[in-house]
């Protein structure tokens, strides 16, 4: 699987963006993390991403990294949830892209495996 996201920060660990590339994610993400530590310019996060498509909601649980000087960021997950013809999806993905620290405005690649039941 390979997706494009094209988003926003919203503040207070709230993103949103448009999922793109991918038939199966196609559609919206809405972000929620907290941070759990920093070093330096590296901020670690927790949280979760989910995402709405026609299929149903994917929501995975990620851990990941903010560079608060760059605005590049990484996380990664497992799927921990998903509806409608989704239900029964497993699989991990990783997030990878660059804030624009003037902006909010982000860009990110989604890659990884998702499996579904048949």
């Amino acid at each position: 699987m390979n997706a494009q996201g094209v988003g926003q920060d919203l503040g207070n660990g709230i993103t949103i963006a448009t999922i793109t590339g991918d038939k199966l994610l196609r559609g919206t993400t809405a972000g929620n993390f907290t941070v759990t530590g920093v070093s330096g310019t590296i901020a670690t996060l927790a949280g979760t991403v989910k995402f709405t498509t026609h299929k149903g909601t994917l929501t995975v649980t990620v851990t990941g990294t903010f560079n608060l000087a760059t605005g590049e960021f990484s996380a990664a997950g497992a799927v921990t949830d998903a509806t409608g013809k989704l239900d029964d999806a497993t699989g991990n993905l990783l997030f990878k892209g660059v804030e624009n620290l003037s902006t909010g405005s982000f860009v990110e690649d989604v890659t990884g495996k998702v499996c579904l039941e048949d």
